[in-house]
């Protein structure tokens, strides 16, 4: 009986870390402009890219249209079809929320998803190298779309 107990009490422990480790979104300020902060650098797991994205667009669909400015990392995550097809979707069903889009950490393999991806949604999602480029550019693109 004891061996059970011992079981369930570090499934229980090892449930109670994953959650705590857990990825969430969050709003990052830069530069006095507020970003949408996406990190799915080095995930390997569907079940955790799937919570990242779940917790994302609900808030991203939960705001204004055109209004936010979207900064993704990727560097390093797991892609196969069945994640290709969530971010397709996820990309896809967030289009009318998001003024501005950029991925960083694209290498590889990624690059054809990524451009998949860009083709069958119709998104204009900028890539760059470094997290500070990323954010350089939706600071320049929030300062522009205010000049015009």
């Amino acid at each position: 009986m004891s061996c059970k107990c011992d079981r369930l009490q570090l499934i229980i422990f090892v449930i109670s870390i994953k959650s705590r480790f857990m990825r969430k979104p969050e709003l990052v300020n830069y530069k006095e402009k507020s970003i949408f902060y996406m990190d799915f650098s080095g995930l390997r797991n569907t079940e955790e890219i799937t919570s990242l994205l779940n917790l994302s667009k609900a808030y991203i669909r939960s705001q204004p249209e055109k209004s936010l400015l979207v900064l993704t990392n990727i560097e390093g995550m797991h892609f196969n079809n069945e994640v290709k097809t969530m971010f397709s979707d996820f990309v896809s069903g967030n289009k009318p929320y998001v003024k501005a889009s950029a991925v960083y950490g694209i290498s590889g393999l990624q690059r054809i998803i990524y451009n998949g991806v860009m083709r069958i949604t119709g998104r204009d999602i900028r890539s760059f190298d470094t997290l500070s480029l990323g954010k350089e550019w939706l600071v320049s693109f929030q300062l522009s779309a205010v000049v015009s």
